[in-house]
This record gives structure tokens, sequence and C-alpha cells, in this order.
């Protein structure tokens, strides 16, 4: 399962403990965990999956984030990358769903990308990628989706809370 989200998440906030709890539900499913590999909600998610005795992959790319000294100390194996694209593409085609945590412009753009893919999906090409939406923020970029661009709403899953979107997604028959 992907866990995408902030990498400016502080530790034991509201959000940095429900993305600990979300890797840690996925873990205990039987999932591996994957993540962009630094900190914020990436760590939160891999701590939580890694105490939970699970395996945690992250996706780095380290000549775009020369400052991160490497992936967060719960990845358990990281694949290193070269660009941006690349690196999304990882994570989402080593993953069956995905849950998108609170963030800013990086998370849009992988938010974008499982839409993108869903959307092709629904139209009959390539594989549905369900994924979850945690939060208030995502429903305004949503709406303003559907209403200008004339995204399918329903192509990602919105939710309240990070338990929501785990619940959703492992009753999703991709996941499985």
């Amino acid at each position: 399962m992907a866990i995408f989200g902030s990498s400016f998440t502080e530790p034991e906030s509201p959000e940095w403990q429900a993305a600990e709890r979300a890797g840690a539900r996925c873990a205990q499913a039987g999932l591996a965990v994957v993540t962009g590999g630094y900190g914020g909600t990436m760590e939160a998610a891999s701590k939580g999956a890694a105490e939970a005795g699970g395996e945690v992959i992250g996706v780095t790319a380290p000549s775009l984030f020369p400052g991160r000294s490497g992936a967060n100390r719960f990845v358990t194996e990281e694949i290193p990358t070269s660009e941006l694209a690349e690196r999304i593409g990882i994570l989402t085609g080593i993953t069956h769903g995905a849950i998108v945590m609170p963030g800013s412009i990086g998370t849009v753009t992988e938010l974008m990308v499982a839409w993108n893919l869903n959307h092709i999906a629904r139209v009959g090409a390539g594989r549905r990628f369900p994924t979850a939406a945690v939060g208030d923020g995502w429903r305004g970029l949503s709406s303003l989706l559907s209403d200008r661009l004339g995204a399918v709403a329903d192509d990602i899953h919105l939710v309240e809370t990070g338990d929501e979107a785990v619940e959703w997604l492992l009753a999703q028959p991709e996941i499985r």
C-alpha cells in the first residue's frame, strides 16, 4: 500500500499519529508499506509498519533532494530513483492502492497520478488503483477538478480519517 503525505508532518502531531496508525494497520493486514522514504508522513507510516513487523519500502530521489540523507530509519528496502516521474511511477507501479494523507504540492502530484490511473481504468485501459484521500483539504480539490475539468469525483474515495481509508482500501478486490 502506498502512503503519500507531507514531508513536514511533525512527530506526535495528529497527522503523524494517523499516518503511523495507517502504516501499522496495513502491515498487520499483510501489506508492504511503500512511501517516498523520507520524513514527516512518510516516516510516520514507515514507523507504524516497521513496528508492526511489516515490510517498508522507501522510493527516494537523492538527486532531487540532496539535502536529505537517505531513507528514514524504518525503511527496510530503499529504491533510489533519479527523477520525479520515475519515483511516482515506481510508487504507483509496485502497489495496488494508496492512502493520500494531507500534504502539499508533492502529495497533490501523487494524488493526480493516482486519479489519472483510475480515469484510464474507468475508460477501459489499465488497472484500477484504489485511492483514498484523507481530510477536508482534498474535498475542495475534488470539487474543483470535477466542476472545471470533468474529472470523475468517484475515481478517488474521500474519507475523514486514515482509519477509514485503510478500512475502505482493504475491502477493495485489487488490494487482496
